[in-house]
């Protein structure tokens, strides 16, 4: 897919967030693709795998990926990515589903321990950095 030099690509996952907080799932200018911070939720916008690292940390890369197809991207694409965690003493699990995810092509990435996020039962958030270099 090649867009003309400034123009600029967004795609939206339906969080109801979107409209209201004023962002989309993912922007695409020229090369560069960036992906908001993603947290876990399912289909119709409820929380998916309460009280689950892992699960909750897949589901947030599915959607993550889904994202960046949406603009022409994979993940083999992703040079960073940022894991916000509501409890590092659970890092072993938020990072065995980012290694199964990225075991192919891993990016830069860190994990910063937080306070919480807009939801209790959610455990992380993600964010992703993607550049189309071939």
């Amino acid at each position: 897919m090649e867009k003309p030099e400034g123009s600029v690509q967004r795609v939206f996952s339906g969080a109801v967030w979107e409209p209201s907080a004023g962002y989309c799932r993912g922007i695409r200018s020229g090369k560069t693709i960036a992906v908001s911070g993603t947290t876990s939720l399912d289909d119709q916008g409820k929380l998916y795998a309460p009280g689950d690292p892992y699960e909750q940390a897949k589901r947030c890369l599915q959607i993550i990926e889904k994202a960046l197809l949406g603009l022409g991207a994979e993940r083999k694409h992703v040079i960073r990515t940022r894991m916000f965690v509501t409890d590092v003493s659970r890092f072993q699990e938020f990072a065995r589903a980012h290694g199964e995810f990225f075991k192919d092509c891993p990016p830069a990435s860190s994990m910063l321990g937080i306070s919480g996020l807009v939801d209790l039962g959610m455990l992380i958030e993600i964010e992703a950095d993607a550049v189309i270099s071939d």
